[in-house]
């Protein structure tokens, strides 16, 4: 993973604003079917010049989602929302936080006032309750009276949101008034996610990025309800968050990345800024500290971690592999009981990720009595462990969970070292870096990106299944998926999104959709239903020739 490259955009976040048991299968496969006939006439239109007002007037049908809904039942009329259009919460503080994000979306485009309250009938309606969801499933009915949106839990409201949206018009997402209509079609969607953990990681460490292009990537993520956000904040070119005991990390360690630029890290504030506007679109932040390799940027900042007590200049380039901390100092484990303590202390959610990759100048005996003496440190603060997936070479403590970023044609003897680890009962988050790598090229001609692990089409992205990925893993050991964007190449948040779109909504709809509802002929059809959303959105993205995109 560390022979990859990753960056984002410095533009003002815009308004990437929050952002039952599943019916027979036959119902799911032929609103697909459907779904993609009148996506093809839709793109018709395009093609045929139709007036946007013109474009506009016909309802999304509910089978055109991205993620795929487990359970698609379109039927009888649906509600146009309109000038007396009330958004209804029940009693709850979580509802109406999530009823004020929705007015947010939709009073600029519309120019309704949408008021959120309590009372009344009709309209748009948040309500929780016992059912069938789980901790982030939900239930949209529509019709003529109005859209009720129920769930168990606050987020299941806030992903039945984002399905909300995508169901109204492209131009509902402009930060300015359109002339609408604004038609939901009739019916019912019941969705739950297929995993409980949908990642996207950014690598901040290579390239640095602010606060607000992070919140900007963490929108876009919740469009496609990923619910966690994995940051490397850690590596050979840049060390990114504050630590109070050994402040010369960001000082020093910290005050540069890839080529030379200024780099940057963020303060205790920043990064609470981070986890707090995370938090608010129901994206648990996972940070991640890589260790024993990819510590440069450490060993440059304390000759101490130095094996020679020599510190070693600060990096720029790209390679990997050439860093380690000095496992038989016991320093070393001081510096990482203060690390994980401090960066535990700041982030609410289970995970702290140790990374773990491309230790290549760590001898084996080290890597596994490092990992044996970190890990329990981890644990002692709290948190449950995650590792690049060579942590399997060592002994995962209970709990554990694993990244795998190998390759198809990784060697058999790595997959059944990472699946024999998961018949012992670790967990398994599946990134393979040739489907989605989200910083691979599409092709030899993209300009941004790497191609070390291939060119990363689309339908590549797009077309595998998670849970019969690597051979000899118990479906159950799977918890979910990832799409890493690391960001050698990458230093905009215009970068970020040519690099993630269209690729990260198939990274999304794996780790979310049923894989019943896996169709490539299908999925292509929905995905370029996306792209007018993007524009109005104001996100650039790769025109795939793989997608029939409509016409501008």
């Amino acid at each position: 993973m560390g022979a990859h490259v990753r960056r984002h955009h410095s533009t003002t976040p815009r308004k990437t604003r929050p952002l039952r048991s599943p019916r027979p299968a036959r119902t799911a496969r032929t609103i697909r079917v459907l779904g993609a006939l009148v996506l093809l006439a839709t793109a018709g239109a395009f093609a045929t010049g139709a007036a946007p007002g013109d474009r506009q007037r016909a309802a999304t049908p509910l089978g055109q989602v991205v993620p795929a809904p487990a359970s698609v039942k379109a039927e009888g009329p649906g509600y146009r929302i309109g000038p007396g259009t009330t958004i209804r919460v029940d009693g709850s503080a979580a509802a109406r936080r999530v009823g004020d994000y929705l007015a947010d979306v939709l009073r600029p485009s519309t120019g309704y006032r949408l008021p959120v309250t309590a009372h009344g009938r009709g309209g748009i309606e948040l309500r929780l309750a016992d059912g069938p969801f789980g901790a982030e499933g939900y239930r949209l009915d529509s019709g003529r009276a109005g859209v009720r949106l129920t769930a168990r839990e606050p987020a299941g409201l806030f992903h039945g949101v984002q399905t909300l949206r995508q169901l109204l018009p492209a131009a509902v997402e402009k930060d300015t008034v359109q002339p609408g209509p604004w038609p939901v079609a009739g019916g019912t969607i019941e969705d739950r996610p297929r995993y409980g953990y949908r990642g996207a990681m950014l690598d901040v460490s290579r390239h640095f990025f602010t606060v607000a292009q992070v919140k900007r990537y963490i929108d876009e993520l919740a469009l496609y309800k990923i619910n966690k956000l994995h940051l490397h904040l850690s590596d050979d070119q840049g060390w990114r968050i504050a630590i109070d005991s050994w402040p010369r990390l960001t000082a020093h360690g910290g005050s540069t990345q890839v080529g030379g630029g200024p780099g940057g890290h963020y303060t205790e504030a920043d990064y609470r800024e981070i986890v707090r506007y995370a938090a608010s679109r129901y994206l648990e932040v996972v940070p991640e500290i890589d260790m024993p390799g990819h510590t440069n940027a450490a060993l440059a900042s304390y000759a101490e971690l130095n094996c020679d007590g020599v510190a070693p200049p600060l990096y720029t380039g790209t390679s990997v592999g050439f860093s380690s901390l000095c496992v038989d100092k016991e320093v070393t484990y001081d510096f990482v009981d203060d690390v994980v303590r401090e960066l535990a202390a700041l982030t609410p959610g289970r995970y702290l990720h140790i990374g773990g990759d491309e230790a290549h100048s760590t001898s084996h005996e080290d890597y596994v009595k490092f990992m044996d003496r970190v890990q329990p440190v981890v644990a002692g603060y709290g948190k449950t462990v995650i590792g690049w997936h060579q942590l399997t070479g060592a002994t995962p403590v209970s709990g554990a969970l694993a990244q795998y970023w190998g390759l198809d044609n990784t060697s058999a003897a790595e997959k059944a070292q990472v699946a024999q680890a998961a018949r012992n009962g670790t967990g398994l988050i599946l990134s393979p870096a040739d489907r989605v790598y989200l910083d691979m090229k599409y092709t030899k001609d993209t300009p941004l990106g790497l191609a070390w692990a291939g060119y990363v089409e689309v339908r590549r992205s797009y077309d595998w299944d998670p849970g019969a990925y690597l051979p000899g893993v118990p479906a159950e050991a799977v918890r979910g998926v990832e799409a890493p964007l690391w960001s050698e190449t990458l230093s905009t948040s215009a970068h970020i999104e040519q690099m993630a779109f269209p690729r990260l909504p198939g990274a999304a709809e794996l780790g979310w959709s049923p894989a019943s509802t896996h169709d490539w002929d299908g999925y292509r059809v929905r995905l370029a239903a996306q792209a007018p959303r993007w524009d109005a959105l104001g996100i650039g993205y790769h025109r795939s020739p793989e997608v029939p995109w409509p016409n501008s």
